[in-house]
This record gives C-alpha cells, sequence and structure tokens, in this order.
C-alpha cells in the first residue's frame, strides 16, 4: 500500500462528505498511476449520526468508530498505527483537495534528500492565502511579535514575522520548521520513529510539536507551493474563548516540553498574560450566521441537478440576471467543472461573494465566508 489518508471527524459529517468527494476524486488519479491507497476516517464519538451518513456513501472509506473524543493527535494516532500504506497523510475534514493534489505531493516529497513531512498551500473558503500554511519555530521572540501585533503590522518581515516566515515567498516550494496538521504528509517509518503526535495534546499545538520532533530526528519539513487546497479554516477553530484558552494551554504545554530556565519560565507567563487579555476581548458571543440562501441570487457553476434545483427552490432564491447580480455562488463539481477549477475560482474571486462547493452525488455543500468565522454546511434537503 503506498498511502493512507487519515481524517479525523468529531461532529462534522457534511463537511466530511464534501472532503471525502473530492479525496474519491484525486483517490482515482493515484489508483490510475498504480499506487494504492486507503482511507480512514476515525468519528470522535460525534453525536450528529457521522458514520450512517456517510459510510454508505463512501464504501471504499474504513470507519473507526470511538466511544469517546479522543482529541485530534490520539485519535490520528490509533489510526496510522492500523493503516498499511508507507506514506501517511493526516487531513482535517473541512478541506477540498484538487483532483491531482496526492500525486503532486507524493511526487514532490519522494525527490526530497532527507525528507521529513510536507504541508501544502491553503486558502480560506473565501480564496484568500492561508499564512499558518508554513510557520517558523514558535520561539519567545516569535510568540511575542505574534500575539503583540507586529506580526500583522510587517507581515513580511524576517524579524517580526516569523511565526509565519513571512519573508518566505508562498508559492514557492521550500524548506520550513513547522507545518499545518490540516494537511500534513510523511512517511509512516518515520511516524514510528518518532513516535507520532504527543497525546498530552488533546487539541492545538499537537502539529507544531511533531514537527519539530521531526527536525530533531534529522529530517526537514517541506512546504508544497505546487498544488493548493481549501480549508474552511473557520469550522475547527472558533476565536471564541474556549478555543483561547485550549490554544494556549496546549502552547503552555509546548513550551514547558521543550525550553528550559528562565526562557521557558517568562514564555509560560507571557502565554497566561495572552490568556488573560485575549479571553476578555472574546467575551462577545458570536452571532450564528443568517441562512445565505433564503431569497438570494444564487448563480450555479457546473451541473444544476435535481437535489441543487429542489434545494434552492425550497430556499426561494432567484436567478442571476443583468439587473440582479449574484448574492451567492455555487460551484457544483461533475463531469464539466473539476476541484481544480474550483479552488482557481475561489482564489480569484475572493470576497466577490460567498462561494459554496457541493461534490457530484453528495447530498450537501460547505462553504465559509472567512478565516476567522465557522465554516458553513448543510443539506440539500432534510435527512
Amino acid at each position: 500500500m503506498h498511502l493512507s489518508v487519515i481524517i479525523v471527524n468529531y461532529n462534522v459529517k457534511y463537511f466530511l462528505e464534501q472532503c471525502l468527494c473530492s479525496v474519491a476524486r484525486a483517490r482515482t488519479l493515484l489508483l490510475a498511476a498504480g499506487r494504492e491507497m486507503e482511507v480512514i476516517v476515525v468519528d470522535n464519538c460525534s453525536s450528529d449520526g457521522s458514520i450512517p451518513y456517510l459510510q454508505p456513501r463512501f464504501p471504499f472509506v474504513r470507519f473507526l468508530d470511538s466511544s469517546e473524543n479522543l482529541g485530534f493527535g490520539k485519535a490520528n494516532n490509533l489510526a496510522w498505527r492500523q493503516a498499511a500504506g508507507d506514506y501517511i497523510l493526516f487531513l482535517n475534514p473541512d478541506t477540498i483537495l484538487p483532483e491531482d493534489c496526492l500525486l503532486q505531493c507524493l511526487d514532490y516529497l519522494e525527490q526530497q534528500p532527507a525528507a521529513g513531512a510536507l504541508g501544502i498551500r491553503m486558502i480560506d473558503g473565501s480564496g484568500h492565502y492561508l499564512p499558518e500554511s508554513k510557520r517558523g519555530f514558535p520561539s519567545p521572540w516569535v510568540s511575542f511579535c505574534k500575539m503583540s501585533g507586529l506580526t500583522t503590522l510587517f507581515p513580511t518581515s524576517k524579524i517580526f514575522a516569523g511565526y509565519y516566515m513571512g519573508h518566505l515567498d508562498p508559492r514557492v516550494s521550500q524548506e520550513v520548521a513547522i507545518l499545518a496538521g490540516a494537511f500534513m504528509l510523511l512517511k509512516k517509518q518515520l511516524l514510528e520513529q518518532t513516535g507520532g503526535f504527543d497525546e498530552r495534546f488533546f487539541m492545538y499545538a499537537e502539529d507544531i510539536d511533531l514537527s519539530y520532533r521531526i527536525r530533531q530526528a534529522g529530517f526537514r519539513n517541506y512546504y508544497f507551493a505546487g498544488s493548493t487546497i481549501i480549508h474552511f479554516k473557520g469550522e475547527s477553530t472558533r476565536k471564541d474563548a474556549r478555543y483561547i484558552k485550549l490554544f494556549y494551554e496546549a502552547m503552555i504545554l509546548f513550551v514547558r516540553k521543550h525550553f528550559r530556565g528562565v526562557a521557558s519560565w517568562w514564555y509560560v507567563r507571557l502565554l497566561e498574560l495572552a490568556i488573560r487579555l485575549k479571553a476578555a476581548a472574546s467575551k462577545t458571543k458570536p452571532v450564528a450566521p443568517a441562512d445565505p440562501f433564503v431569497g438570494a441570487a444564487v448563480a450555479v457553476q457546473g451541473e444544476n441537478n435535481v437535489a441543487l434545483a429542489r434545494f434552492l427552490e425550497t430556499k426561494g432564491s432567484r436567478g442571476v440576471t443583468a439587473g440582479n447580480p449574484a448574492d451567492v455562488i455555487i460551484y457544483s463539481e461533475g463531469p464539466a467543472l473539476s476541484y481544480r477549477s474550483i479552488i482557481a475560482a475561489v482564489e480569484k474571486r475572493g470576497q466577490q461573494y460567498p462561494p459554496f462547493i457541493t461534490g457530484q452525488g453528495s447530498s450537501s455543500l460547505a462553504g465559509s465566508h472567512s478565516k476567522d468565522n465557522q465554516g458553513y454546511s448543510m443539506p440539500l434537503a432534510e435527512v
């Protein structure tokens, strides 16, 4: 077996449906190239009926049903230890891949000397580049610049934007320090050597920790810009008080694990201060987004199938005319519209209007208005 794709799911069945539709397309291309591939989904005790909904739709996927929420790292470890692939791809459920993504990434990684892991260029659901696609080591100075806003003020500075390695061109494939766990490709042998994810990290920072340990073991991490994926970032990262607490506590764990002495003490104090300040600033309860399709002018690119047409009819959506421009656009994947074309279109349009994606034969759609808001997914019919 050449590749095992591992996805951890927790109550995001419609996002995962769209992800698996794109993975299925990439799998077809990989198999045609003579490379076997398996897909393993670990369901972390979802309450939304994920497995009974998805299992009949994707017979090529092996579902592991956990009786408890294991967290991100532990669930991934459970899966890769059962995987048959020489290479392992850790993939978030709120992602969309172009058809040739897996083939390109494997080819690139296999050509690199002392290869460790590979990450990829990511955009959010509105088409904007996600700077966390490539990151530097979070030293005390780098973290201070990030938390103080210096990174935002000087996004391309080598001195102040080290957290996202902002001085490096995001259109160029190159070696980087830290990769995002949303898409991380590496050899299973390397996971066996490093022990995989540290299970003390329940959520957040486990990708930073694994990336760092891969480099400590003498290997290199690479950022691949030859392909682009969509990561509906908001779905798995809500910028509320709970997120702030989980993220910074995970970073404190990372610091205590890898730093010593005075540097560690000051770094922890800085993170504790960030928790208090950011938690105070996030007291406002996020407002649930309104249904974007109700009464809206909707443009459909690709196949406007029966299920999609009925869905728009129930929402009272209007067609697009010369005097009635689009409020929302839906990209319907199929013979006339590939995932590669969809991703390119989303990136090109930016925030012109909210984009949504539905895979051929799927019963849902997914979209996201920005990297800081919760992603948006819904069924095309009541299920």
